[in-house]
């Protein structure tokens, strides 16, 4: 492959991290016109999205870079996903951003963080990943502690010193299996685990423990979810929102990468204590996940813990690759396309209402309903489908992975999935008394308010998303599916 081929397999990731750079240029020579920042950030990811449609349309799966880097559906969904969910941040962020001090670097580092997870989730190196991983961490970490408020900062702090912890871990793990492989690449790695002898697994599974440390922290499942109810409650609201989605997904997305390219996918060894691991994960991330958001009294953390509980369900389709096929991992993508659309609606209503009423408290949003009709419909319809309630896009998702789990044919898979639907129960409790609390209690205030025709867009955009994948699930299925067979 020639170097203008090689460019052109990671142009998706090129694009916005030059986008980076012109933003940051642009803020130092016109210091005073900061409205061309989210014009050049959205420009950025337009220019990456039609770049991605192009690899795609072209088809096959293609190398580059000496085999440390992959383009396939798998890489081109996500990179999708990410680009969606940065372009409705940047968006959302537009009129916020302008009273901040570090406005451009504000753009500059959430298309540093999309650019570095689209290039993860292309990886098939153990040193690529690592970088790219970590570079999309340092500036989360960075957009975190943005505002430089008090909150701000010790969320950012603590995110940091979390993830500082949990990359050194996972370092531990490449190292680990670097050392017996003698190889970085996961092509190589797993053909080195197809035919290792009985004497070497063990050191195999310490190291795919470690590693998958380091990405339970990313996908926020527990016991590694500590860091997740801070951050969410002391950072800005609107990379709360980025986080929430894009950082689990790119989590999720290496996860499959790694087990299916570098550990063998179905057919070796490892499936079972993979299988284990996550399913143990998923029951202890519902449980625990729900449980504390009943507790809470700030929508922030409350959605924290939501999105632990909702990690949860999405790591039954890790736990479901016992069957040696794409249906885990397909449910799993599906998931993820289904939680952005509904997340992201939640977490833009929040930021809308929270900022007109002053307060992030659970029982300052009473009676919303009467006081912004449109605003509050989005919300109850996505707290619904959050929920699992149908016909809403988060019905079809769980009903998906959850299936997923029962084809296998594994008895404690089934168990896996009866603690799911009961915990689904638990939720419920705390996401329809937010409903209650939205459309039948009392407003403190009559006054009525609005938003701006852009957020109104995006919101637009959310809702039918939901709406058509409760509806018409069929086309993101089998896109999912076509996408994680290339996995095999």
């Amino acid at each position: 492959m020639t170097n203008f081929q090689d460019l052109f397999v990671i142009s998706a990731s090129l694009i916005l991290l030059i986008g980076a750079v012109a933003v940051l240029v642009v803020d130092i020579l016109f210091p005073n016109n900061r409205g061309w920042l989210s014009l050049i950030t959205l420009s950025s990811l337009l220019i990456a999205m039609v770049c991605t449609f192009l690899q795609f349309s072209f088809g096959g799966t293609q190398i580059a870079f000496y085999d440390a880097v992959v383009l396939d559906q798998f890489a081109l969904f996500f990179i999708t996903l990410l680009i969606i969910v940065a372009a409705i941040i940047t968006i959302a962020s537009s009129s916020w951003a302008l009273k901040l001090d570090l406005a451009g670097e504000y753009y500059a580092l959430l298309l540093i963080a999309t650019g570095s997870m689209a290039l993860l989730v292309q990886a098939q190196d153990l040193i690529l990943i690592f970088i790219a991983l970590e570079t999309t961490s340092i500036a989360q970490y960075v957009l975190v502690a943005i505002t430089r408020e008090d909150k701000s900062a010790e969320a950012g702090l603590k995110y940091l010193i979390s993830g500082a912890i949990a990359a050194a871990i996972m370092i531990y793990g490449f190292a680990l299996l670097f050392g017996l492989a003698g190889s970085t690449s996961l092509t190589d790695i797993s053909a080195f685990v197809n035919s290792s002898s009985s004497d070497i697994r063990l050191a195999i599974t310490i190291a795919f423990v470690f590693i998958v440390t380091g990405f339970g922290f990313k996908m926020a499942l527990v016991p590694f979810h500590g860091w997740v109810p801070d951050i969410y409650q002391g950072a800005p609201t609107r990379v709360s929102a980025f986080l929430s989605v894009a950082s689990k997904a790119a989590g999720f997305a290496i996860a499959l990468r790694i087990f299916y390219t570098g550990l063998g996918g179905g057919d070796t060894f490892i499936t079972s204590n993979w299988a284990m691991m996550f399913g143990a994960f998923a029951i202890l991330s519902m449980l625990v996940g729900n449980t504390a958001a009943m507790l809470q009294t700030d929508v922030r953390r409350l959605l924290g813990y939501s999105s632990i509980a909702q990690a949860g369900n999405i790591a039954i389709g890790l736990a479901a690759v016992t069957m040696g096929n794409a249906v885990g991992a397909s449910g799993v993508l599906f998931y993820l396309a289904s939680y952005l659309v509904t997340n992201l609606a939640v977490f833009l209503t929040v930021i809308i209402i929270s900022e007109r009423i002053g307060s992030y408290e659970l029982k300052d949003y009473a009676g919303i309903i009467r006081r912004s009709p449109a605003l509050a419909l989005v919300l109850i319809l996505s707290l619904l489908s959050l929920t699992g309630i149908p016909p809403t896009a988060g019905f079809i998702a769980k009903l998906y992975i959850f299936n997923s789990a029962i084809q296998t044919g594994e008895v404690w898979l089934v168990v896996v999935v009866v603690f799911g639907v009961i915990n689904t129960a638990i939720a419920a409790f705390y996401y329809l008394r937010w409903v209650r609390i939205i459309a039948l209690d009392p407003p403190e205030v009559a006054s009525t308010f609005v938003t701006s025709g852009r957020m109104y867009f995006i919101l637009a955009f959310t809702t039918i998303g939901m709406i058509l994948i409760g509806l018409v699930p069929s086309r993101l299925i089998d896109i999912a599916q076509n996408a994680a067979s290339t996995l095999l």
